[in-house]
């Protein structure tokens, strides 16, 4: 029994409470210390998966394909994002629509503070939080190029800041959501990569890649402006309340935090938004000028064959001008005279 409890401490979510509904008791949990363990083990669980995905998978794809090194590094990525991304696009829309948070978007701020949550909502945010934090020491394992460290640095300390943010400031049902748009469009940027790197004349997902993220973006600002400007300002409880899971809804009264905080988050969007669009034009440049770069190769190598007509040669050689079959004879065949 000691071994079962020590074991369910790794394996399952801890801090368990019955919660008394109308139907009954609902058991739901919230989060404490005991988490850090549980998302240890499943740091290892994630490094294991991470191996069998290379392994079985990526490795064989890489053999075929024979890619350089920088496109190497580049293709086990965007293969283990795309892999991730997939997953936990499926995984949370199913919660998001079992627990009714798209049916019922007023569920995203009524009784906040959130501070009791379903089991798998509470387990994936913990799944989240192990992926993230093994992607450190895979830069290792990897062994990711110098040039590519910072950046991916970056990249995972944003998703763990913004998924622990929401899972201890009780937001965990808008996290969800704005989960879901970003993994949506990182899975097709990411596949347009894998897609590019088989196929460099391909580029459609691309394309498909870009209007995904518009609309994604579009979808993020309306629902930080719906819940920051509209929702978390109408709670019934106001009062900071850190015992009960009520950091800052008190402070959203104010409408000079509110619209300050939502100038802050549309100025991030428009950061984003600026990026994108530099990239898009750098690449639709750099397709222009290779285009215009194989039209003027083409019409090289027209005018080329055009000009250089090949020469017909008579058979034998010139003599004083006079055109001598191989054995001596002139080819000009001899007048008979007549008998």
């Amino acid at each position: 029994q000691v071994t079962a409890k020590t074991a369910f401490l790794f394996i399952l979510p801890q801090y368990n409470v019955s919660v008394p509904t109308a139907d009954g008791e609902l058991v739901q949990y919230h989060y404490g210390l005991k988490d850090l363990v549980t998302i240890l083990f499943y740091i290892f669980i994630a490094i294991i998966l991470h191996a069998v995905v290379q392994e079985y998978a990526l490795d064989k794809i890489n053999r075929r394909l024979h890619l350089s090194k920088v496109k190497h590094s580049k293709f086990n990525e965007s293969g283990q994002l795309v892999a991730f991304h997939l997953t936990s696009v499926i995984w949370c829309l199913y919660v998001v629509v079992t627990e009714g948070y798209i049916s019922n978007p007023r569920s995203l701020w009524e009784n906040y503070p959130h501070v009791y949550l379903p089991f798998q909502v509470k387990f994936f945010y913990l799944c989240q939080l192990a992926y993230w934090l093994h992607a450190l020491p895979e830069l290792y394992f990897q062994k990711v190029r110098k040039e590519e460290i910072p950046r991916q640095l970056r990249c995972i300390a944003l998703y763990l800041v913004h998924i622990a943010s929401a899972y201890l400031l009780n937001l965990t049902r808008l996290g969800l959501i704005l989960l879901l748009l970003q993994y949506l469009a990182e899975f097709f940027f990411h596949m347009a990569r894998l897609v590019y790197f088989t196929d460099e004349n391909n580029e459609k997902l691309f394309n498909v890649w870009a209007v995904v993220f518009v609309i994604t973006r579009l979808f993020t600002l309306t629902l930080y402006i719906l819940v920051i400007g509209f929702g978390l300002p109408r709670v019934e409880n106001q009062a900071l309340d850190p015992e009960r899971g009520n950091f800052f809804s008190f402070l959203f009264n104010n409408i000079l935090f509110r619209m300050s905080v939502l100038l802050l988050v549309c100025l991030f969007q428009a950061s984003v938004m600026w990026r994108f669009i530099h990239f898009q034009l750098r690449r639709w440049r750099e397709y222009w000028h290779e285009q215009s770069s194989r039209k003027r190769v083409a019409a090289a190598t027209t005018s080329t064959k055009q000009q250089t007509k090949p020469l017909k040669r008579d058979s034998g050689y010139h003599e004083n001008g006079v055109v001598k079959a191989e054995n001596g004879t002139s080819p000009r065949t001899k007048k008979l005279k007549s008998p």
